[in-house]
């Protein structure tokens, strides 16, 4: 009987919260709505074999990885070359939309942004190395749309 009860429970509330128009997962902020056809605006920081930095856009593996991403929802990437800690900050403030660089998923900033699940890339100098991206905390319809991208490329 708990379990029948339970599960009405749960319908109703999946009808319920259907009702309302709740689409999950969302962004509160609106960050992934706010990319689409726009700007992806892009933080990084320096690491050898991944991503380096250079005249107006950085080069490397890492970053030719977030402009396909950026071309898969018709956006132009932004780039910001700043320290791992000052891109966290940037997150959390919603002044950048994505950040990348020598994240793992041993970061120590989780209580502030949202990491992917790990992925390697084989151009990297050290192919068994692996890589997280960082999005603004709670803004999971954004997550879920840069791991679905990492998925579809058979990164993760």
């Amino acid at each position: 009987m708990r379990r029948i009860l339970g599960a009405i429970t749960a319908v109703l509330l999946i009808g319920a919260a259907a009702g309302c128009g709740m689409t999950i997962p969302t962004d509160p902020d609106g960050t992934s709505e706010g990319v689409v056809g726009r700007e992806l605006r892009v933080g990084y920081s320096p690491e050898p074999g991944l991503i380096a930095a250079g005249g107006e856009e950085p080069s490397g593996p890492l970053a030719d990885l977030v402009r396909e991403y950026a071309d898969s929802l018709g956006a132009e990437p932004v780039w910001s070359q700043a320290s791992e800690e000052t891109l966290v900050d940037a997150l959390d403030r919603r002044a950048l939309d994505l950040a990348v660089g020598g994240f793992t998923d041993k970061a120590p900033w989780t209580d502030r942004a949202a990491l992917t699940r790990p992925f390697t890339l084989d151009e990297a100098a050290d192919a068994a190395r692996t890589s997280v991206m960082l999005v603004p905390a709670g803004e999971n319809a954004m997550l879920t749309s840069v791991e679905s991208f990492l998925d579809e490329e058979g990164l993760t």
